[in-house]
């Protein structure tokens, strides 16, 4: 059954242009309407045989008129325009645009942009109907209607590449989960989860139509399809020649102030279901049962998100639910890691001799700054080392091994999950959508010279390798200046902390009110307090400026595709945010302490500040403190920054539409004043949420707690994500995406990485590794043998040994040594201030646990990657019996059609063209 030009009354539409060139759009319809049928048009009247008016007998420019037979008046002001359909409350709204028409020098260039595109849409096939500017809220916006019909739709559906239902599924489905009855609490409606029947689909083709399940025409399409359509069109068609270059997209138009918007429509009010009867209301649905925070224990409609938003929106709503749902493994496992260090605090032999007085209150310690600072008690430190306990502890390293594996079993898992998603959103063949691996408008506007491609013999627009050259050489010294300015920044917060270290000193000795806090505020935490907090805002600020000139340099660099452009930006923007963010931890927790020197030999950075010492009991609470503060504000600024301030926004910008009757204001404009989910609204949430990734793996060893505040933290970003996607932004464009794309690899990458710094953290930062060779090698009481480490772990320091610029101001006990965090020998001894042979065991030590550790997660790693196959052994078979159907279907609809070919004596259908057909059914169905 051919479905072209099946329509008895299809809608017509015409193009004239009046004297003065203004548009006039003339949509013609059938004298029958339904009864109840919206048309809520402009107030007009007209006889069924007038002709078209002239720009001076009641059309204003740019306006649509309709004529309607029998001298029907539509009164708007007793129709609802809270609508997705055009005024004939048939044609369905696909895409819309607005412009302002402002009288300013460019206004006549303008003006003839938008003619000549809207020209070439129609010409295109699309429908137009304008809304002119006196309709709107303001009176300054213009609102053009786009609507593609059935004829565009199929063209461009096969163009597209778009898979459509040719048959119900008929696999059996999943045996039951005998955990669902434990599961139903958490579980949603059948019908929110699966809207629709599951089908074996196939490429659209126009010649086939048939073959398909087309019951409906104006549904067959979902709007997510039809609106990824229209914007397909929208992106390739032009609308002039400037400058002797062919201009051409919807981009630019909207770049150049053309246009002011362009956007597909929500289907309701999320807050109400629609009133029209043929609306789906699928954004009420799932701000009822996704986007509200009160459902934060329920599963995620998925399907509903891919029909609504699109596969890509779909796929990153789906990885982050995989992701909080694993992250709640990781978090129970890191959470009995901390309740052990806390219910063992009170049995560390470290910390019980720092706090004694006969033993920590008889040390006298080192000044840890020149000239300014004093001797110091060992005790002072108490409360700070009994709380370091809680994270580092034998736990600590369990939990560093577990994550290796966990994160492993995570990546893993994923890939199945996702091989689960390709099959049934119908992706798994899909490589990469046309539109991402087709050339960007920006690309071929850019682009002046042309070369033949060798695959398709077309001229192809390309750019010179010396310009690719330069432009590279550009974007590589813009990025390295960048990153070179973050190191320097954490150089400056370094210098702040050694500079501020003895003012924070002196303050808590001579401040009276401050002493009751001392045991807890050592002037080491609130120096490392200070500093991550000044860190995190210095992080804040590049980061704001980085975002906008990687932006730029990667539009300088000109990419192909939006594959590349996306890959390219990703790659900047990460390798940016990874220095930001994790340049601080890095310093703590492999530098700071390591390179002190001894007294009377400290080592200074520029040869003026003395670099920092770690606390008695360790770096490890330092870093602790550090990751928790920069993790926690980033996630509190984040939340801030995408759930508050569009709010803020649409509220300012709706704040004069509340006095208007809810019937005068149109869906399109309410839309309109809502933020726009731009290009890389999704970028953004992959980057903060790799980020996070990065310091629960590759830190985790230094705060088990990591993993909870993330799943925590997660549990409020979907919510907040489908918020604001449902209620505070346009509709974005839907667009197809099989998989999370680069961000898959640096998750591997990273999850590499992590197993060799949380080596280095547990070998270098934490005590264990000292702990451990004094237990064995070193201790001196047999019954307890951690006893005395405290004491072994210091060296002694005799004070007359001090240079002159480097002894304290005042002595007034009159002490004789001092101890200072180091394996060296004493002053009375021949080797004196050199290392002892207890420091080459302890390093020794710590290089062959980082590589034990190292091969040992290394090698479960990859043992556990090859014993999960990416695809489970159900989707392959499903995937394998829809390729046989499609196959049997397809070769089947040949054969008939040939039959009929050859009963109607036609003489180009041969016996051997029947037989070859038949015999390829025959070796399809032995395959």
């Amino acid at each position: 059954m051919n479905r072209l030009g099946k329509k008895a009354n299809e809608t017509l539409i015409e193009m004239a242009l009046s004297a003065d060139d203004d548009i006039a759009v003339l949509t013609k319809f059938t004298p029958s309407q339904s009864e109840g049928e919206e048309c809520n048009g402009p107030e007009t009247i007209s006889t069924a045989g007038s002709e078209i008016p002239s720009s001076s007998e009641g059309l204003n420019s740019t306006e649509t008129t309709l004529l309607i037979p029998e001298h029907q008046v539509i009164d708007k002001r007793h129709q609802s325009k809270d609508s997705i359909f055009f005024r004939d409350g048939v044609r369905r709204i696909d895409f819309v645009l607005s412009y302002v028409d402002d009288l300013n020098k460019e206004w006549e260039k303008k003006l003839e942009r938008r003619k000549e595109f809207e020209s070439n849409l129609q010409k295109a096939g699309l429908e137009l109907e304008t809304e002119d500017k006196k309709e709107s809220e303001d009176g300054k916006i213009f609102f053009v209607k786009i609507h593609a019909p059935w004829e565009v739709l199929i063209t461009y559906a096969e163009v597209l590449n778009i898979k459509v239902p040719i048959r119900e599924n008929d696999i059996p489905p999943m045996v039951e989960n005998p955990l669902d009855c434990v599961l139903f609490p958490l579980r949603l409606p059948e019908k929110v989860m699966h809207p629709e029947p599951d089908y074996f689909t196939a490429p659209f083709s126009k010649d086939k139509q048939e073959l398909y399940l087309i019951n409906d025409e104006s549904t067959f399409f979902s709007p997510s399809m039809r609106n990824r359509i229209v914007n397909y069109i929208l992106t390739r068609c032009p609308y002039g020649t400037e400058e002797g270059k062919k201009k051409f997209g919807i981009k630019r138009l909207l770049n150049n102030g053309t246009y002011t918007a362009a956007y597909p429509l929500h289907d309701c009010q999320y807050w109400k279901k629609a009133s029209d009867p043929n609306c789906d209301s699928e954004r009420y649905t799932l701000y009822m049962e996704w986007a509200r925070f009160l459902r934060f224990y329920k599963e995620q409609p998925l399907v509903l998100i891919r029909k609504y938003y699109g596969e890509k929106i779909g796929i990153y709503f789906a990885w982050l639910g995989f992701y909080t749902e694993m992250l709640f493994l990781a978090a129970v496992v890191g959470l009995i890691c901390f309740l052990y260090g806390l219910f063992t605090m009170d049995e560390n032999m470290s910390s019980k001799e720092i706090c004694d007085p006969a033993i920590g209150g008889e040390i006298i310690m080192c000044p840890l700054c020149d000239r300014d600072c004093e001797y110091w008690r060992l005790n002072t430190t108490c409360e700070s080392s009994q709380y370091s306990h809680l994270f580092d502890n034998v736990a600590t390293l369990f939990f560093a091994i577990f994550m290796g594996i966990w994160v492993t079993l995570f990546l893993e898992f994923w890939k199945r999950r996702q091989a689960r998603l390709k099959y049934e959103w119908d992706l798994v063949d899909f490589e990469e959508e046309q539109q991402q691996l087709q050339l960007r408008p920006e690309y071929e506007a850019k682009c002046t010279q042309k070369k033949k491609n060798p695959v398709t013999q077309e001229m192809e627009p390309y750019i010179p390798l010396t310009s690719q050259a330069v432009r590279f050489c550009i974007s590589g010294a813009t990025v390295l200046f960048w990153v070179s300015l973050i190191i320097a920044s954490m150089i400056a917060v370094i210098v702040y902390r050694l500079a501020v270290y003895a003012a924070f000193a002196s303050l808590m000795e001579n401040t009276q009110t401050l002493q009751p806090i001392s045991g807890v505020l050592t002037p080491q935490l609130a120096t490392s307090v200070t500093a991550s907090c000044l860190n995190f805002v210095i992080i804040m600020i590049l980061n704001f400026f980085y975002e906008r000139i990687a932006i730029w340099i990667t539009d300088m660099e000109i990419p192909r595709t939006h594959m590349e452009y996306e890959n390219r930006l990703t790659m900047k923007m990460f390798l940016f945010q990874f220095v930001n963010y994790y340049s601080s931890c890095f310093y703590v927790a492999f530098f700071k302490g390591k390179f002190v020197g001894y007294p009377g030999a400290y080592t200074y950075m520029f040869n003026r500040w003395r670099n920092e010492e770690c606390d008695p009991a360790g770096c490890l609470i330092e870093l602790t403190t550090q990751l928790t503060i920069v993790m926690a504000g980033k996630q509190i600024w984040g939340n801030i920054q995408e759930a508050i301030v569009p709010w803020i926004c649409n509220w300012w910008g709706r704040r004069k539409a509340r006095n208007n009757p809810e019937n005068l204001y149109s869906r399109w404009e309410q839309d309109h004043d809502l933020q726009t989910f731009g290009a890389l609204g999704l970028f953004y949430e992959y980057l903060e949420m790799v980020i996070q990734f990065g310091f629960i793996t590759l830190f985790v060893a230094s705060f088990p707690l990591a993993p909870l505040l993330a799943l925590m933290n997660n549990i409020l970003e979907i919510r907040v994500d489908s918020w604001k996607l449902t209620t505070q932004y346009r509709r974005p464009v839907a667009a197809k995406a099989h998989s999370i794309g680069v961000w898959q690899e640096i998750l591997n990458g990273m999850a590499i990485l992590s197993v060799v710094t949380n080596a280095f953290i547990v070998a270098f930062t934490s005590d264990m590794i000292p702990r451990l060779v004094y237990y064995y090698a070193y201790f001196e009481n047999e019954h307890s043998p951690m006893s005395g480490y405290i004491n072994n772990s210091l060296s002694v320091f005799l004070i007359s040994d001090f240079p002159e610029e480097n002894k304290p101001k005042e002595n007034p006990e009159n002490f004789v040594i001092c101890r200072y965090r180091d394996y060296r020998y004493p002053p009375d001894h021949e080797k004196k201030y050199m290392h002892t042979m207890q420091f080459w065991h302890i390093l020794a030590a710590k290089l062959a646990f980082i590589i034990i550790m190292e091969h040992v997660v290394f090698i479960v790693k990859f043992f556990v990657a090859w014993m999960i196959p990416d695809v489970p052994a159900d989707v392959k078979a499903k995937i394998k019996r829809e390729k046989y159907l499609t196959q049997k279907i397809l070769h089947e609809y040949e054969l008939e059609k040939l039959k009929e070919r050859l009963c109607q004596g036609d003489t180009g259908a041969t016996e051997k063209e029947f037989i070859a057909t038949e015999g390829r059914m025959e070796l399809s169905r032995a395959m």
